[in-house]
Order: C-alpha cells, then structure tokens, then sequence
C-alpha cells in the first residue's frame, strides 16, 4: 500500500535518479522520468481506441506525429511491416534519443517496417520536399495539447505530410483535461506573484473548436468526440506534476520553490485524486478523432 506522505512529499526512491538526470535535461524532458511516471501514455489498454481507429494496415507510410519514448512508434512499424515506413517525430532530443534505443531494440525482434525519427516542433514542421504529401495516415498521442502555441499550425503539419485523402487519426486532452489539478495550479503561482497564463503549455479544447481547426487546415470531420478517463497515477500526482508541470510552470524556479508547489497541489488534489488505500489517480478527458484529409 502506498502511503500518503510518498506521494505529496519527497519523490519515492526509484524515480530519485530520474529527477537526477532530469535536472540537465536542456529541454525539459526526461525519458527516464517520463517511462517512470507516466508509462499509462502508451500503455496498450489506453492506446488501443486511438490505434483502432488509425487502423494501421501493411505497407502504408505513416507520420507519428509526437512519438515520444518511441513505444507506439514501434506498434506502428509492427503493424505496417517491413514493405511500410513510419516516421517519428518529436520536439525533444532527449525523447527522440530513448526513441532510438526503443526502435532499435524492436526491430532486433520483430519484422517491421523501416523507421526514422527527427527532432522537429510539430506546430512548425517542415518535412523534405520527398516525404511532403507522401504519407499514407498520420497518428498522434498525447501530443497535441501541446501545441498551444499554434494549435493549427500542428494540423496544418499534419495536412502538409498527407497524400490527398489521407487520414488523420489522433488523441490528445480535450476539455476538461485534468480539471482541478490545473486550477490549483493555476492558484498556487498567483499566490506567488506569478502569471500561470504566460507558462501554462496546455491547450484542451472542445469538440467544436477543434472540429472548426480540422476544417480550417483542410480535413473532414469523420468521428470526433470527448472521452473521459479515469488515470491511475502510477507515482502519484506529485510524479505526474514533475513530469508533466515542472518544466513549464515551474520554469526557473529555485528546486524548493517548485518542489513546495508540487507539494501543495498534491495535497489539495488528494481529497479527489487518491482513495484509502493510497492509490492515485486523476480524471483525464480525451478528445479523439479520425480525420481526412480533402482530395
């Protein structure tokens, strides 16, 4: 059983290291960490709906737009074999580089498609002119909420990398994505004198207001919808906020200040996020849609 003070205080033992490695990470994210804390992302339960709706078939190229860790890059090149091709994309080096590790490890074992993979931003992307308008399907996970810079600018990468009727198969957090847990933190840097909305990475959007940005960058619609999900935490929520918060509304942060933020969401969370045997979880709302893009 796990007990309370683990979980809103000091990070358990066997992430220490990864918080160690974590702390030269130049862009914020670490792979350890991230398959620490947050393996549930690619998890073949969580993943599978995503997947399905893809409907990866042989010989296809396909775009993976986000790849991270590389895990579901490597479910995407099982799944088209050796006479397909996956790209993998990430905005991360430090992502990309246990991407590598992962791949190479899976094509050791499996027959599998060829794969590449590029550190390049999503919302900026820019392929060569010999992969542009090539790709059979494009899929992504838990990455496009990230992209609340330029939420279509992100779909528009997505346009540009398809054949004409290509398809657009995606998850990321919708509306009402971590609800709760984002006011609190929301109000922990305002106490501080500091302005959430200048770091908060996140954008989770509706179903209409997403539709309306498929439409703009030039798909149709085929299924979209909001899909709530109860997250079991493997390290709690103080694990999940030192992957997924730390980097972005922490950013510049003495260790102690940030550490003490993290600490205080949680325990404001835990009336809603933990039940009696220490077990965490949180509310995730995935928005998921298959789209096309137009001939």
């Amino acid at each position: 059983m796990t007990t309370p003070s683990n979980q809103t205080t000091s990070p358990p033992s066997d992430m220490a290291s990864a918080l160690e490695a974590n702390s030269s990470n130049k862009d914020g994210w670490s792979a350890t960490l991230y398959n620490t804390a947050a393996n549930f992302v690619y998890s073949g339960a969580f993943t599978a709906p995503v997947l399905n709706l893809l409907a990866p078939a042989q010989g296809e190229c396909i775009l993976d737009l986000g790849c991270g860790t590389g895990e579901l890059t490597a479910a995407l090149a099982r799944a088209v074999g050796p006479t397909g091709h996956v790209l993998g994309i990430d905005a991360s080096a430090n992502m990309v580089k246990r991407a590598e590790e992962v791949l190479a490890e899976a094509s050791s074992r499996d027959s599998s498609s060829p794969t590449r993979l590029l550190v390049a931003d999503a919302q900026t992307l820019r392929l060569p002119p010999a992969d542009t308008g090539t790709f059979d399907a494009v899929f992504s996970n838990a990455t496009l909420h990230w992209c609340s810079r330029d939420p279509l600018g992100a779909l528009r990468s997505a346009a540009h990398a398809l054949r004409p009727g290509g398809r657009f198969a995606a998850e990321l957090g919708g509306l009402g994505n971590c609800i709760g847990v984002r006011a609190f933190l929301y109000g922990a840097l305002r106490r501080r004198g500091r302005d959430p909305t200048a770091v908060d990475p996140w954008f989770f959007p509706s179903v209409e207001e997403y539709s309306e940005l498929l439409e703009q960058a030039g798909f149709t619609v085929r299924e979209i919808a909001l899909v709530p999900r109860v997250t079991p935490l493997p390290e709690g929520l103080a694990g999940w906020l030192r992957v997924f918060a730390k980097h972005s509304f922490m950013e510049g942060m003495a260790e102690e200040e940030a550490d003490a933020i993290i600490q205080e969401v949680a325990e404001a969370m835990a009336v809603d996020c933990r039940d009696r045997e220490g077990r965490w979880s949180m509310m995730y709302v995935r928005l998921r849609f298959l789209a096309v893009l137009k001939e």
